[in-house]
């Protein structure tokens, strides 16, 4: 016969509950729920064409600025006039400029400028406009009413204009100075969009919950409000980074842009003007390298936008 202490194990034994399908399926929706927006915005991004092709000519277009020295081996600002507005030659694909300079040379030495002036004009109106909106956004009250007036007043003043008047006074200009202009028109933009978005975040139950803990409202900004108002301001800076590449043209092209000699598309552009008519390709090599690059940006905007936008992403 068995003892007691095997009668009462036999007793108390419970057979483990196999999983049902049910409930592995309840598990899986729980995973699906749990996924980061930024995982469900990757797995967007990679199904689409366009991003690839985007991200591609992107990806060229840094590395042509990064290490022009790869791609020619040409000096950019060395004219010969006995070659001026000659056509395409042996070692000279693209020809020569009404100066005798190579337009080979200087469409892929003329990339450099361009993206630093995109590059740090998009990095300061982010960090800028991302710090006075969501410290706007947050706290509200009289903080609140300050930025935005002062925004307002930014936002009635064209950032072309602005730039241009205040460029025509810089005695010294180069890429960093242009980015900085460019730089104090623009931010209001990003600052509302953040603002915004930290004014529905701060709404959220984790907000809640940060302060019933007794986290600090700064803390609980920094570490959750933040980082959940970031994707319109991701998708905004993307599309500007492209802008701020047309608009460092615009003024080159006008001539008060970068100096004379500096290397960039908008100066080409601009000197190609006089021979138009006898050698087209002189405007047309630095037009459509400008066009593809700031092309490249705005589709990738467009394909981030999509991608973070929650309603999109349950129309598809």
């Amino acid at each position: 016969m068995p003892s007691n202490a095997e009668s009462r194990s036999a007793t108390h034994y419970v057979a483990p509950i196999e999983e049902t399908p049910l409930q592995a399926v309840d598990q899986v929706n729980e995973d699906e729920k749990t996924r980061s927006t930024w995982t469900d915005a990757w797995d967007s991004m990679r199904r689409r064409r366009t991003f690839w092709i985007s991200s591609v000519l992107i990806l060229l277009v840094l590395v042509v600025a990064i290490f022009p020295g790869l791609f020619t081996h040409v000096d950019p600002r060395a004219a010969d006039l006995e070659f001026s507005n000659e056509g395409p030659t042996s070692g000279h694909p693209l020809g020569f400029t009404r100066q005798g300079n190579d337009v080979y040379a200087r469409v892929i030495w003329g990339a450099q400028n361009s993206i630093i002036v995109g590059l740090v004009a998009t990095v300061l109106v982010s960090l800028v406009g991302i710090v006075i909106g969501a410290l706007a956004g947050f706290y509200g009250g009289w903080l609140d009413t300050v930025v935005s007036r002062i925004a307002d007043i930014f936002f009635s003043i064209p950032t072309i204009l602005g730039a241009i008047v205040i460029m025509s006074v810089i005695p010294a200009r180069n890429a960093i100075t242009v980015a900085l202009v460019l730089s104090a028109f623009a931010w209001p933009q990003i600052a509302r969009i953040m603002r915004g978005a930290v004014l529905s975040a701060k709404q959220s139950d984790y907000v809640t919950a940060s302060a019933a803990l007794g986290v600090g409202r700064f803390t609980t900004l920094v570490r959750h409000v933040i980082p959940n108002a970031l994707a319109p301001v991701i998708v905004v800076a993307t599309v500007s980074l492209g802008t701020f590449i047309v608009a460092e043209a615009t003024l080159s092209f006008l001539g008060i842009g970068l100096p004379d000699s500096a290397l960039s598309w908008g100066l080409d552009i601009g000197r190609a003007q006089t021979s138009i008519r006898t050698n087209p390709a002189t405007i047309f090599w630095p037009s459509a390298a400008l066009s593809i690059t700031v092309l490249a940006f705005l589709l990738l905007g467009d394909v981030v936008r999509d991608a973070l936008d929650p309603k999109a992403r349950a129309r598809r």
